[in-house]
């Protein structure tokens, strides 16, 4: 009896137009990514991302990327202001990666934009983008999942897993992730416990 072939990786090929850049530039970013970058000082933030926009990306004013974090290709890559990206995080940008301002990426967060179409035996790559939007946390070993949107002022919990869109404004955790409730700030907290004690003294 014949078995099902399910997919056949000699088939497999990456389209040339897939990196958005020629295959020597994107050998160059990786060995500028294994050496200046990955061995600068910590506190270099400027000089590393001075290297990302010698290669493409597009980052705001007060980005600090530590030195393990890595960047698959840096010409996909759009950073608003004051953000941070921390130890071991992969923003792994075979599409699109967009991330606002004052946004943090707390240690081993994964980007995941590349996916593979499993239906078809030649396994051919994919990529949807990924947007964090303003303000959001991403708390330790968080994945993003291709193709979602984190809405603005979110935390994510640690080591969730996040698959599909999150709503702005609430605390989510979960594998899958979901929203829990609402990211209250503490002036919003204060008032509100004063709205109650103004209520009880009136009863």
């Amino acid at each position: 009896m014949n078995e099902q072939m399910y997919q056949d990786l000699t088939l497999f090929r990456v389209p040339q137009e897939f990196r958005g850049r020629s295959k020597w530039i994107v050998q160059l970013w990786w060995l500028v990514q294994d050496t200046l970058f990955r061995f600068s000082p910590q506190f270099c933030f400027g000089w590393r991302a001075f290297l990302l926009r010698m290669f493409g990306a597009r980052l705001g004013e007060n980005v600090r990327i530590r030195p393990t974090a890595r960047i698959t290709y840096p010409w996909k890559l759009s950073i608003g202001d004051n953000v941070w990206v921390g130890d071991d995080c992969v923003l792994y940008n075979l599409g699109d990666i967009r991330m606002g301002s004052n946004v943090a990426l707390a240690h081993g967060v994964y980007l995941c934009t590349g996916l593979h179409d499993y239906t078809r035996i030649d396994f051919p790559i994919d990529a949807q983008p990924i947007a964090v939007e303003d303000q959001v946390w991403l708390t330790n070993d968080v994945f993003i999942g291709p193709g979602v949107t984190v809405g603005r002022g979110s935390v994510v919990g640690a080591r969730s897993t996040v698959l599909r869109d999150l709503p702005g404004g609430m605390i989510c955790y979960g594998s899958p992730a979901q929203a829990v409730r609402q990211r209250k700030m503490q002036q919003e907290m204060q008032l509100s416990e004063a709205i109650i004690a103004v209520g009880a003294k009136t009863r």
